[in-house]
């Protein structure tokens, strides 16, 4: 890598008349503090037309290292425009890190021609835009992608058939599968549909506009999610129809042939391009990204995750620095050839409860599971039920739906929240332990293993595991959803996966497992009638009873803490 200091700009022999990076981006970059000091002074390169394959201009921004020298190149393709914050987190900064960065705007977006489509071009566009990369006169052959969220799909979409320049990757909160983006077992993820439609609609528009629309929706949300029916109802919020949106949220079988194509899941079966993922333990994307580091491990490609205190959109927040500094260090390890960044393990967690990290060799760690039962007098326990009796029951009304209180959204509203006013509500049940006499470490998948019955036979049931401290606070730590079919009165036996945590549950505290009729607006309210959540126009309270032979798993682990 060439040595130079920020004040020693050489324009390149290629190089435009120098353009220094937007003031936007500047004035952005310099509100950041903890990130790494640059290497190089930046220059800018705007409003490049790539062509797609079927011709359609992709419009694209160029950032670089304004020095003599071969760079590598990152690839980064967005439907969310160029500009804030995208231009001083990816094209500015990278470029200071010596690093050529290709920042494009998805078709349909952006200035770019074509119409978007939630997946079908990302695959082809991706590698068009890489042969156009080979004739560029300061392309040297090393490629690397990043980004997160949709930037991330665009990413595991060219991986589906990666080009031989492509090095590295670094996902960032990043998806692969649109349908787990927008369905759990056939219920509609109806606040992170409404809070897509918002951001593919209008951030290509600029700060301002998407600002507006964000403001707009937050004003409508109730009479949105309250609709009878859902269908067509988001557009008084977004100002028009997204015919995408209608789609997705109309098909909630992951095997219904509108979804052909659409997971990219299997790239990771066969990749062998060294990849970093980034996630937060509240990020709306978590569970993709665990499936995501599960399938390259198998693969035998070499990985590493970082898992934060975070949110989906804190992680490049307040989060922002430390997200940074490991993508940064990932890509100069593989395109650089400069492992001097990379920490000793493959995993990183953060540990909730204590504040701490803690750096483990495999995610989940090895260790056994261990079952909390649910006890009459809202107790749990570790002693397993010795009957499958009727424990407790309650009334979910639609016309008063339970609703949701922080998790995994992508919304401002997302992460742990004290759960203390809603479990005062007569249609969530809780059962809590015994205050603590030594730490219990949590580190893996969690999952509920539910005996339900029904007086309707269709049901909804959110399952929460919550922290309770010594002053009774209730926070929300993991959680989950599935979709309950029973015969009148007769129990169903039924597992939700409730994602995964590590969590260290201190000495007094309490742990609380928390079970309602549903989560609402994260989740469309069940109607009790098991018809379609967007067709829905009849809504039955239903009476749900949880028995005895049910029971929350908790993986036990322990790893090193940092």
């Amino acid at each position: 890598m060439p040595s130079r200091t920020p004040d020693a700009v050489t324009e390149p022999a290629w190089a435009p008349p120098a353009g220094r990076p937007p003031l936007s981006a500047r004035m952005m970059r310099a509100t950041w503090r903890g990130l790494p000091a640059k290497r190089y002074e930046a220059g800018w390169e705007p409003g490049l037309v790539v062509p797609a394959a079927d011709g359609s201009p992709l419009v694209t921004d160029h950032y670089f290292p304004r020095a003599e020298g071969d760079f590598p190149t990152l690839l980064v393709r967005s439907p969310y425009g160029r500009g804030l914050p995208w231009s001083a987190m990816y094209g500015l900064l990278f470029a200071e890190q010596g690093f050529h960065v290709v920042l494009q705007s998805c078709r349909g977006t952006g200035g770019s021609g074509g119409a978007f489509d939630l997946w079908r071009n990302e695959a082809a566009d991706g590698r068009a835009t890489v042969s156009w990369l080979r004739g560029q006169p300061w392309f040297d052959g090393t490629l690397g992608t990043v980004g997160p969220s949709y930037l991330g799909y665009v990413q595991w979409a060219l991986a589906l058939e990666p080009p031989p320049e492509l090095k590295a990757m670094v996902v960032q909160v990043g998806l692969h599968d649109p349908c787990a983006l927008f369905h759990t077992d056939g219920a509609l993820r109806l606040e992170n549909a409404l809070a897509v439609g918002v951001g593919m609609t209008y951030q290509h528009q600029g700060v301002a506009a998407f600002l507006r629309a964000t403001l707009r929706l937050q004003r409508r949300l109730r009479a949105v999610t309250t609709a009878q029916p859902l269908r067509g109802a988001y557009v008084s919020a977004l100002g028009g129809e997204v015919p995408w949106l209608d789609d997705v949220m109309s098909h909630p079988n992951a095997k219904d042939a509108y979804w052909h194509g659409a997971s990219s899941a299997q790239a990771a079966d066969r990749l062998r391009v060294p990849t970093a993922l980034i996630t937060g333990w509240h990020d709306a994307l978590a569970d993709q990204t665990f499936e995501q580091y599960g399938r390259l491990r198998r693969a035998g490609c070499e990985t590493a995750l970082l898992v934060g205190p975070w949110t989906h959109t804190s992680a490049l927040q307040r989060g922002w620095p430390q997200v940074f500094a490991e993508s940064l260090a990932w890509l100069r390890a593989h395109l650089h050839a400069d492992p001097s960044g990379l920490r000793p393990t493959a995993v990183r967690v953060h540990m909730g409860g204590e504040n701490a990290w803690r750096d483990l060799d495999d995610w989940p760690p090895a260790g056994a599971a261990t079952s909390w039962y649910p006890a009459p007098g809202g107790h749990l326990t570790e002693l397993a039920p010795t009957d499958r009796a009727p424990l407790a029951s309650f009334r979910y009304d639609p016309a008063d739906p339970t609703p949701s209180l922080g998790g995994p959204l992508l919304s401002r509203t997302a992460g742990p929240r004290d759960n203390s006013g809603l479990e005062a509500r007569d249609d969530v049940l809780t059962f809590t332990g015994p205050p603590l006499t030594e730490p219990v470490d949590i580190l893996g998948p969690v999952s509920a293993r539910l005996s339900i019955s029904t007086d309707t036979g269709h049901a909804d049931v959110f399952t929460r595991l919550c922290d309770v401290d010594a002053q009774g606070r209730s926070v929300n730590i993991c959680d989950g959803l599935g979709r309950v079919r029973t015969a009148e009165g007769t129990p169903s036996q039924i597992t939700v996966p409730m994602s995964a945590t590590a969590h260290r549950f201190p000495v007094g505290h309490r742990i609380r497992w928390q079970i309602s009729g549903g989560a609402h607006p994260r989740y469309a309210r069940g109607s009790g009638t098991g018809a379609p959540p967007v067709d829905a126009t009849t809504f039955v309270p239903v009476r749900l009873t949880l028995h005895t032979d049910s029971a929350l798993a908790l993986p036990r682990g322990s790893g090193p803490t940092t």
